[in-house]
């Protein structure tokens, strides 16, 4: 990153915390999403089962819904998917926090990272495509910011349309969705191409039941 990148970054993130607050008066946050009513089966995909997430980490991420699931396709699979949602970002703890960062911290060493396209019911949705490795274990993450209005694959673009949201539509709701593949012992190409067909299937369910 540029020197006068890592200048404005400091600048923004106040600017962001400013208006986000300015607009705490006013905002209308959405009712909270039954997660827990979200589909065990949809398109090839079936609930293998819950995966309880450890209480610290449920402290940290400080979301106001989670999910944790992993699916099986008939062809393939297994894929997990987290769901944390937050339903307002006003008082700036509660707010998605990059897999990026995450990751890393849980022991997980970044590979490869980049954004991919995929064509969807709902739409084209562009995410991050991330491979992690620890020890003898390797995955590929996607992962978006989900809002009412729009899905984000980068983490500055998010921040940004949090205020563009937070002025035109009194809400910082957002989700953050993330899908993880094991990539042995079929490579990182077959663990792209399950989490690829899982996000296909997932992404529009997800658009119907988070809130618009």
């Amino acid at each position: 990153m540029p020197e006068w990148a890592k200048i404005l970054v400091p600048v923004f993130l106040a600017l962001q915390g400013l208006l986000v607050y300015w607009t705490a008066g006013t905002e209308h946050p959405p009712a909270p999403p039954p997660l827990s009513q979200f589909p065990a089966t949809f398109s090839a995909w079936t609930q293998l089962r819950e995966d309880p997430i450890d209480a610290d980490v449920v402290n940290t991420l400080r979301a106001d819904r989670l999910l944790s699931r992993t699916y099986v396709n008939r062809a393939g699979g297994p894929a997990g998917l987290l769901v944390a949602w937050f339903q307002s970002q006003r008082a700036g703890a509660s707010q998605p926090h990059s897999p990026k960062v995450c990751l890393p911290a849980a022991g997980w060493t970044p590979e490869s990272t980049g954004e991919l396209s995929i064509a969807t019911a709902a739409g084209v949705l562009t995410l991050n495509r991330y491979v992690v490795a620890s020890r003898s274990e390797r995955a590929v993450v996607f992962y978006w910011y989900q809002t009412s209005r729009r899905a984000i694959a980068g983490e500055w673009a998010s921040k940004f349309w949090l205020v563009a949201d937070a002025l035109r539509d009194r809400r910082t709701d957002s989700a953050l969705v993330r899908i993880v593949v094991d990539s042995q012992p079929g490579g990182d190409e077959l663990a792209s191409s399950t989490a690829a067909d899982f996000t296909r299937s997932v992404y529009p369910l997800l658009r119907e039941k988070l809130p618009r």
